[in-house]
């Protein structure tokens, strides 16, 4: 008889005996679960709320730190760039200025007629290569004017060759000079000072943005301040309420050095923001009326020269002449003092010797206008004695205005505290007395 065998069954698997003591093994909701029941229980009671207005003073703290420090950073750094961009305004309004300058130079030298003088033709040379090194150095301290620069560098170029051009044709007494004197200006007019205009234009806007943006430092270190206050003032109601006691001293303390730095760097920034300001509607707007100025003056000044070289037929070099000598006494009125005075005297000095000239060329007297005008007439006052008073004035008194923007916003930012470098370590030590003055409090509950 055969014997039957019973098919195999499939393996089983039980768990291996847990050994005494072994705590039992939990999947991972388990474990996550027992996470944060024990996060709920470090935070359960008065102990765990102790802990939680522990953690949001002492992080309120480090925020007001780096809060004030970059307040401070703020407002530094917006001075320091109030006073590299008023230099590079200076720059690029001294660049335009020697460039109408130079053509004064070149236009009113024309009338001589072969030969311009000596000291008149090293003026203009001069001109040419200061505006040069200025353009370079400008393009060093400010990369956003570098295109402009260099485009203007290239209309120079074109504008110093027709100016050889006349000047070779005009040494020959070639009617033609005059022609390639025109071609120039225009030139000069149409493609050069329009790319100076707006170079001055981005630094005046760059200049009155980093002058608005001095006070901003003071609303980081406030708004930070006083909600850390409030804070540290719920703290100190919260556990005088629990505890009973009046006063926890290391949390007031920190309060108290929270208290100091807002008080301190307020007013610190405030000071600062208000110099700035100062600054701005003193010593920075007499810079640029003087530049606009004396700008404006060398236009007419070569408009002067162009009317008589037009002989007859230059009504709208006049009217141009017109315009920017309503310029310069518009940019003059807007200054103040002694010095200013004195700009103006000379100013008008000049005008009055124009009228002159332009009485004569009216009369006829086209030769003797152009002696008055070029120097050589036997008059004790002529355009170019009465220019040249006024160029000197005008000069030494934007040197003066310019200088004192630069003092007045260097001594505002060395002025500052060093909250900039010490606000994270203020913060820091204010977090710490909070967590110095909840320790004791929380001993009591052990």
């Amino acid at each position: 008889m055969t014997q039957t065998q019973s098919a195999p069954q499939p393996a089983t698997w039980s768990p291996p005996a847990q050994q005494p003591g072994t705590p039992a093994v939990q999947p991972p909701a388990s474990q996550t679960a027992s996470r944060r029941n024990a996060i709920a229980r470090w935070f359960d009671g008065t102990p765990g709320r102790m802990r939680a207005i522990l953690i949001l003073a002492a992080a309120m703290s480090v925020v007001f730190g780096l809060c004030a420090a970059q307040g401070f950073r703020q407002s530094d750094g917006a001075l320091t760039r109030a006073e590299e961009n008023a230099a590079q305004l200076v720059r690029i309004q001294e660049i335009h200025t020697n460039l109408v300058s130079a053509n004064a130079d070149a236009t009113n030298a024309f009338l001589v007629g072969g030969l311009e003088p000596p000291a008149q033709r090293q003026h203009f040379v001069d001109s040419m290569a200061s505006a040069a090194g200025l353009i370079a150095e400008a393009a060093t301290a400010q990369p956003a004017d570098q295109e402009a620069l260099g485009a203007l560098n290239k209309t120079l170029l074109t504008y110093q060759g027709l100016i050889e051009q006349a000047r070779a044709n005009n040494r020959q007494g070639l009617p033609i000079g005059s022609q390639y004197l025109r071609d120039a200006n225009a030139v000069l007019q149409n493609d050069s000072l329009p790319l100076v205009q707006a170079l001055v234009q981005a630094n005046e806007d760059r200049t009155a943005d980093e002058f608005g943006a001095v006070s901003d430092g003071t609303i980081w270190v406030l708004v930070a301040g006083v909600l850390t206050l409030l804070v540290f003032a719920f703290a100190l109601r919260w556990l005088a309420r629990r505890t009973h006691r009046y006063i926890n001293v290391p949390i007031a303390a920190g309060a108290l050095l929270v208290l100091v730095t807002v008080i301190v760097g307020s007013v610190a920034l405030s000071s600062a923001a208000g110099d700035a300001s100062d600054t701005e509607a003193d010593a920075y707007a007499d810079t640029l009326a003087m530049s606009r100025a004396r700008i404006a003056a060398y236009d007419a000044r070569s408009n002067e020269s162009l009317t008589l070289i037009a002989r007859g037929s230059g009504d709208a070099f006049d009217k141009a002449y017109q315009a920017a000598a309503g310029r310069v006494e518009e940019q003059l009125s807007k200054l103040s003092g002694t010095a200013a005075d004195s700009i103006r005297t000379d100013w008008d000095a000049y005008r009055t010797v124009h009228a002159e000239v332009r009485k004569r060329d009216g009369a006829g007297q086209w030769d003797s206008a152009v002696d008055l005008a070029i120097g050589t007439s036997k008059d004790p006052a002529n355009s170019v004695k009465t220019f040249q008073a006024f160029d000197q004035t005008s000069a030494d008194q934007l040197t003066n205005t310019s200088a004192a923007v630069t003092s007045n916003l260097s001594d505002s930012r060395n002025g500052l505290p060093p909250i900039g470098w010490l606000g994270l370590p203020i913060g820091i030590a204010a977090a710490l007395l909070v967590a110095w003055g909840m320790s004791q409090r929380l001993e009591e509950y052990r």
